[in-house]
């Protein structure tokens, strides 16, 4: 059950979390067992306006930042094999849920989440306090680009192109 209070938070996390300027600094593709299962390896940095550092919007998007990417691996994750008894296509990511699976250690903050009520996120993200980030993702495609796209207000659809003779 969602309270009125839940809700409150999680705009506030959403808004600072859309607000975080941010640059991919590197992208990485591990093979895995078959096509679709490779791992997703992104470095980016929060970057700020020359006045602000990127530790500066470290300090004030980070948790909002780590939200909006949890919560788009969320809406985006669908069920595997047995997971599929817990999953409700409708459903929405919780700040319960993610503070669930937050921590902080040796001066970063982690977010991990395997299986959130049947839907198969495998999404790791880590923000360090000089304000660079690491978003993994495991076995979920090229699906971690496509949010970091969203979020910098960028298509992720393309126009198909016609064969000859197609009207």
């Amino acid at each position: 059950m969602t309270t009125d209070n839940d809700r409150v938070a999680a705009f506030h996390l959403l808004e600072k979390g859309t607000l975080v300027p941010f640059r991919v600094v590197k992208e990485e593709l591990t093979a895995g067992p078959d096509d679709g299962e490779f791992a997703v390896r992104i470095e980016l940095v929060m970057d700020g306006e020359e006045e602000c550092e990127p530790a500066d919007v470290a300090a004030w998007g980070a948790l909002g930042f780590m939200y909006v990417l949890a919560g788009l691996s969320f809406h985006d994750a669908r069920p595997r094999g047995a997971s599929e008894l817990e999953y409700k296509a409708r459903d929405d990511f919780r700040v319960s849920d993610f503070l669930e699976r937050l921590r902080f250690e040796r001066g970063e903050l982690h977010f991990y989440a395997d299986y959130v009520r049947g839907r198969r996120m495998k999404t790791e993200i880590t923000v360090r306090s000089q304000g660079t980030v690491k978003l993994e993702t495991f076995g979920r495609g090229k699906s971690a680009v496509r949010w970091l796209a969203r979020l910098q207000g960028k298509k992720t659809l393309a126009a198909v192109q016609r064969s000859e003779g197609e009207a």
